[in-house]
């Protein structure tokens, strides 16, 4: 895989990315492996961590684990058998999420619950035990994948609210953590051309592929340039930035009706081959 990144940055690191068996999860713990990390990629469907795994190159050291976010006891299980197989953990990417589109009038309880419950309870719930278990020991970095929702997040307002309360719970941890040599950040994605998208109705998908005329990019975001973000916050380059949230979205977040995008030859992608 090519990287923008030298060769070797995290070589002897542990990493643990949630959600990666596909999508910007799945970039991410690709990039860090290729780097020199040992990557545990974690979720749900092992089928699709097993299918995953393959996509790694014979020489980069990757392990999928079973882990529902949700389910407090498997997370701090599958978290405890990480620094066993390994012996530490340094490196934490809290990607994994889920959302779908509805108007909020619409939203029930129990969808409601369900995607609070993974987006903002699951974040805390890997975030702590992997403090507990390792980071509280000897340091090291959590970058938590969010959503750009600085004006709301108008049809998905169940995740708005989920992702808008990790970035408070990212300052927070920052805080108590930092004494421990624990850097806590967030990514803010804007809309990225991911396999993510395909999980949506047809009608939703069009929709959303066509977001890219409301930023100053003039296009969608690639999982490349989600996960070179991350990434350097994960590394030393990143050593005095903590609590902080760095949106990637083309310049979305400073869209305005005074003075809105216009049609222009997109900025060029940062799309490296997987």
């Amino acid at each position: 895989m090519e990287s923008i990144f030298r060769s070797g940055l995290f070589q002897g690191q542990v990493a643990l990315v949630t959600g990666g068996g596909s999508g910007i999860g799945l970039r991410i713990a690709r990039e860090l492996a290729s780097l020199g990390a040992r990557v545990f990629i974690a979720g749900r469907n092992e089928e699709r961590l097993a299918s995953a795994l393959s996509s790694f190159g014979p020489e980069q050291a990757a392990q999928s684990v079973r882990m529902n976010i949700r389910d407090e006891a498997e997370v701090d299980s599958a978290i405890a058998h990480i620094v066993r197989e390994a012996g530490k953990l340094d490196l934490l990417v809290n990607n994994a999420g889920g959302q779908f589109p509805s108007p909020a009038a619409e939203i029930k309880r129990k969808g409601w619950d369900a995607v609070i419950e993974t987006n903002l309870t699951g974040t805390f719930q890997v975030s702590r035990a992997a403090f507990r278990a390792a980071l509280e020991k000897h340091g090291g970095a959590i970058v938590n994948i969010i959503a750009e929702v600085s004006h709301g997040f108008p049809m998905m307002a169940h995740t708005g609210a989920a992702r808008a309360g990790v970035e408070n719970l990212t300052r927070s941890l920052a805080n108590e953590w930092g004494r421990f040599k624990v850097r806590v950040n967030c990514i803010a994605p804007g809309i990225i051309q991911s396999s993510g998208i395909d999980t949506y109705a047809s009608e939703f998908q069009t929709f959303v592929r066509s977001m890219g005329r409301f930023n100053q990019a003039n296009r969608l975001g690639t999982e490349a340039e989600i996960a070179a973000a991350t990434l350097f916050l994960l590394s030393p380059a990143a050593s005095y930035i903590t609590g902080e949230t760095l949106r990637v979205d083309g310049g979305a977040a400073i869209y305005t009706p005074i003075y809105p995008p216009v049609e222009h030859e997109p900025f060029p992608p940062f799309d490296p081959a997987p």
